[in-house]
């Protein structure tokens, strides 16, 4: 059984850890290992972590498999950084947005309701908070994890660029309202 939780301010070294370890499975092959050590050493260390988890407008969601950390989310209340709009898409009419920042599920875990466990705590703190709109970006080459935002009724409304070490990316900039 899955269980989420709220991180704890003193899990900055797991979370640097883990995040660093997934990013390394999910994107070490489609990048030069220059610019994979420059991000991490810059998004993954246990002092940003710690940072990120005594920020208020974030909060740290954790599941756990007996005991196990299997994955987490990262959400941050904020509209979406966008450079380009898709067709019929302008400005921003939304009052309080919240981006998921990060999603990750270990390798083992995946395929198992990591995934889907973490998107609805997700939206339940979503909700919690009186947010309008869950958004987030994701990479144009990662397919798989826009199929599963497709899944949760997340829609793409434009583009927006992530700096991996010295390569500037195109993440998908995707969004669900929430009622």
């Amino acid at each position: 059984m899955i269980a989420i939780r709220n991180a704890r301010p003193s899990e900055n070294a797991l979370l640097a850890e883990f995040g660093a370890r997934a990013f390394v499975e999910n994107f070490a092959a489609q990048n030069t290992p220059e610019n994979m050590s420059a991000y991490l050493v810059e998004a993954f260390n246990p002092r940003k972590q710690a940072q990120e988890l005594a920020d208020p407008a974030g909060v740290f969601l954790l599941a756990e498999i007996e005991g196990e950390l299997a994955g987490y989310a990262h959400l941050h209340a904020g509209p979406p950084d966008i450079d380009t709009y898709e067709s019929g898409t302008s400005a921003w009419p939304y009052a309080r947005p919240i981006e998921l920042v990060r999603m990750y599920a270990d390798s083992a875990w995946i395929g198992k309701g990591v995934g889907p466990g973490l998107m609805q705590a997700c939206l339940d703190e979503t909700h919690q908070r009186g947010c309008d709109l869950l958004w987030l970006g994701v990479w144009e080459y990662n397919p798989r994890a826009q199929a599963f935002y497709q899944k949760w009724g997340f829609e793409k409304i434009g583009a927006h660029t992530f700096r991996l070490g010295a390569d500037l990316q195109t993440d998908w900039v995707m969004a669900k309202l929430i009622a």
